[in-house]
């Protein structure tokens, strides 16, 4: 599927693969290189004009990694969800703290939602 971009966050997105929380840095050591069901992710990926923590093309799932940044911005969340859900896309939200502290957890619950999305495909 080709999704819409704005070239003009192509700096800050590579800005922001370079100097990401600690909690991506974490699950990005877990998820890169095909190691999630075989899957390709990218890191800080631009659609439209957002930019998304982590975005896997096979199967429309799209991974934020929720910290200090996120708080007291609910409606704008769910704003940008919404508008990546009308492409198509999922939205998994994970707390910063869960990655962190209760990563085996974290994972457990990606590799679910990752289970359910290719159901959800298969049907």
């Amino acid at each position: 599927m080709k999704l819409p971009q704005n070239k003009s966050l192509s700096g800050l997105s590579r800005a922001l693969r370079n100097n990401g929380t600690k909690a991506e840095a974490v699950l990005w050591k877990h998820i890169k290189n095909k190691q999630g069901y075989g899957f390709q992710f990218h890191r800080q990926k631009n659609i439209g004009q957002y930019i998304v923590d982590f975005y896997c093309p096979t199967i429309g799932l799209v991974i934020e990694v929720d910290g200090n940044s996120h708080d007291n911005k609910y409606e704008y969340d769910n704003k940008r969800d919404k508008y990546l859900e009308n492409l198509g896309l999922c939205v998994l939200r994970i707390d910063n703290q869960d990655i962190l502290f209760q990563t085996s957890k974290a994972l457990y619950y990606i590799d679910s939602f990752i289970v359910h999305r290719i159901n959800e495909f298969k049907k």
